[in-house]
C-alpha cells in the first residue's frame, strides 16, 4: 500500500525501519506511521499516566471478571503491520485469542485501541493515525481520550468497510459502551485521581 509522501520527511517500509532502530541508542523513541518515520517526545505528563494506569486497569478487570481471553496491553507494546507501514505504540491494546505461550514482541490484531489526546499529539492521533488504524480488519473501537477534560470520542466499526462517529461520550459521570468487548466503562474510573476529574467536581 502507497502513502502519500511529504516533504521534509523520511520514508521506509516496516523491514527497514526495524534494521533503522537497531541502530538508535534505547532512550530514544520512534514510530513509523504509513511509512513515515517519527521521532516521539521521551515522557509524558503524570495526568497521561494516570488515564492510561487507569484505563488499562478497569479494562484488565472488566475482562477478567467475564472470563474473557483478552489481553491489555500499554504504551511500551508494539502494534506492527507491514501492509500499513505501521510501528507504533499505542497507548492502550486490546487483543483477544492470543495463546497463554505467546512470545510475540508485537500485536497486529486490536480489537480495541485507545489514544491519550493532548494538544501536541491531536493531529497526529485524530489524523494520521486514524487514518492508518481504521484500516486494521480486527479494529471494533478506537477511544481518543482528551487529557486535560473529561471527554472521550469514540469511533466503532459499523461494518466490514464503514465506521460511525466519533459518539462523543462527556461528562464524569458518562459511561463508555464498548459492545465488541461486551462492557462498559466509566468515565469516573478513567479519570481517577486527575486534574480533569477534580475541575468536574
Amino acid at each position: 500500500m502507497s502513502f502519500v509522501q511529504r516533504p521534509g520527511f523520511e520514508y521506509m517500509d516496516l523491514d527497514d525501519f526495524e534494521e533503522y532502530l537497531a541502530d538508535k541508542p534505547e532512550h530514544e523513541k520512534w514510530e513509523l506511521i504509513g511509512g513515515r518515520v517519527v521521532k516521539l517526545m521521551v515522557g509524558a505528563q503524570i495526568q497521561h499516566h494516570r488515564i492510561v494506569r487507569n484505563l488499562a486497569f478497569e479494562l484488565e478487570a472488566k475482562l477478567r471478571a467475564r472470563g474473557s481471553d483478552c489481553d491489555v496491553f500499554s504504551e511500551t507494546f508494539w502494534l506492527k503491520e507491514r501492509f500499513l507501514s505501521l510501528a507504533v505504540f499505542p497507548d492502550i491494546m486490546v487483543q483477544c485469542g492470543l495463546p497463554e505461550d505467546s512470545d510475540d514482541t508485537a500485536l497486529n490484531a486490536p480489537v480495541v485501541l485507545v489514544e491519550v489526546i493532548s494538544p501536541g499529539s491531536r493531529n497526529r492521533d485524530f489524523g494520521d493515525k486514524w487514518d492508518l488504524y481504521r484500516r486494521l480488519p480486527s479494529l471494533h473501537h478506537y477511544l481518543m481520550i482528551d487529557r486535560d477534560r473529561p471527554i472521550v470520542d469514540v469511533l466503532d466499526r459499523a461494518d466490514s468497510s464503514s465506521w460511525t462517529g466519533p459518539r462523543r461520550v462527556a461528562g464524569i459521570d458518562s459511561t463508555i459502551a464498548l459492545p465488541a468487548l461486551a462492557i462498559e466503562i466509566p468515565i469516573a474510573a478513567i479519570y481517577r485521581r486527575t486534574a480533569a476529574a477534580k475541575r468536574e467536581s
